[in-house]
């Protein structure tokens, strides 16, 4: 094989559905056709048409984040983590992602019937926990109950608001040929802490969930005057499907070394045994940013100055190929595709 050729593997094709599948909820093509075809085409508001992790909005002078998300994690309690801090983390994050301060949170709540209380407190006060350390507030919300064997324990959808003090427009179509591809530690981490406790699985180290919210470290760097150009974070098809999804918005292809992407022994093992990509397994406390290529390394050492950037790496390059395509650089020198999945590896893990 040469140095040159391009390789990758061969993947089913997306096919049409008349009902929702699993896959449909996985961050590939799937979710992103169904979210096209049935939720845009009815609710698109021109104003708001980036696709990123938060709509922006203007209200009088204020520039303003708005997101909402919805958690059906299982295993509720995993290492790291739980159901609770993750709805908080994500949301957070997703704000974060547009370089908003988080201000304020919704949690709502669908229980089971016959869900334990002590359970249920567990959950809140790992919330309320993760809300302080994250400095935001928790001030509006909702429960549901539903029929026993209906609802699999408790599902948590919160909504966030921050406000945005920056000029800088985060988005996709911000990202130019040339920029620097980088993440804030190693990947993969989350999706196998929830599959090794799905599928009893042991290792010397228990692999736990990253899940963390990252918007201090953003706040780091705008303060630090970087110009950053778009960030993701790298939840639901992992690595790859964010660098896919920018690629094809910002319609730039782009070049990653995988000798830089940092991912974990005991991560890359349980990939291995379980049969997973490390690339598409999701994190809940990394994100990828781009950056100029002349701020790259001014902006690895703000990273690497906070905990959750300790292991802060630039790992590609976007090309000046307008076919936006991803390609890797593997460790014996070929390269190969990484494309959008159809559908999800890992079910439920946020």
């Amino acid at each position: 094989m040469s140095a040159t050729q391009l390789t990758t593997p061969i993947r089913p094709l997306p096919t049409a559905a008349d009902r929702i599948l699993l896959a449909h909820g996985g961050g590939g093509t799937l979710m992103h056709r169904l979210i096209d075809e049935v939720f845009l085409s009815r609710f698109g508001d021109p104003k708001t048409q980036e696709q990123h992790d938060a709509a922006v909005v203007t209200i009088g002078s204020a520039r303003l984040a708005f997101t909402t998300d919805s958690y059906v994690v299982r295993p509720l309690f995993f290492p790291g983590g739980d159901i609770g801090s993750l709805a908080v983390h994500g949301t957070v994050n997703d704000l974060a992602m547009s370089g908003a301060r988080p201000l304020v949170l919704s949690a709502g709540f669908v229980l089971e019937e016959g869900f334990p209380i002590d359970d249920l407190r567990r959950i809140v006060d790992s919330m309320a926990s993760a809300a302080r350390r994250a400095a935001v507030r928790i001030i509006t919300g909702d429960t549901k109950v539903v029929d026993r064997g209906k609802g699999d324990g408790v599902y948590i959808n919160t909504a966030g608001i921050g406000i945005i003090d920056h000029q800088l427009n985060i988005v996709p179509t911000s990202v130019r040929a040339g920029d620097a591809i980088i993440v804030n530690g190693d990947i993969g981490r989350h999706g196998m802490a929830i599959m090794a406790r799905r599928e009893g699985l042991e290792f010397e180290t228990a692999i736990e969930s990253d899940s963390a919210a990252v918007s201090d470290l953003v706040q780091d760097l705008l303060a630090a005057g970087v110009a950053v150009h778009c960030l993701r974070d790298l939840t639901r098809g992992g690595l790859a499907s964010a660098l896919n999804e920018i690629s094809a918005a910002a319609g730039w292809g782009m070049e990653l070394d995988e000798s830089s992407i940092p991912i974990r022994p005991d991560v890359y093992s349980a990939c291995e045994i379980l049969g997973f990509d490390p690339l598409y397994v999701a994190c809940e406390g990394r994100f990828v940013a781009f950056v100029p290529q002349n701020k790259a390394d001014a902006t690895v050492r703000v990273l690497k100055s906070h905990t959750l950037g300790s292991e802060a790496r630039i790992i590609g390059r976007v090309s000046d190929d307008q076919h936006p395509l991803v390609v890797l650089k593997t460790r014996i020198g070929s390269r190969r595709i990484v494309d959008m999945l159809s559908g999800e590896q890992l079910p439920r893990i946020c």
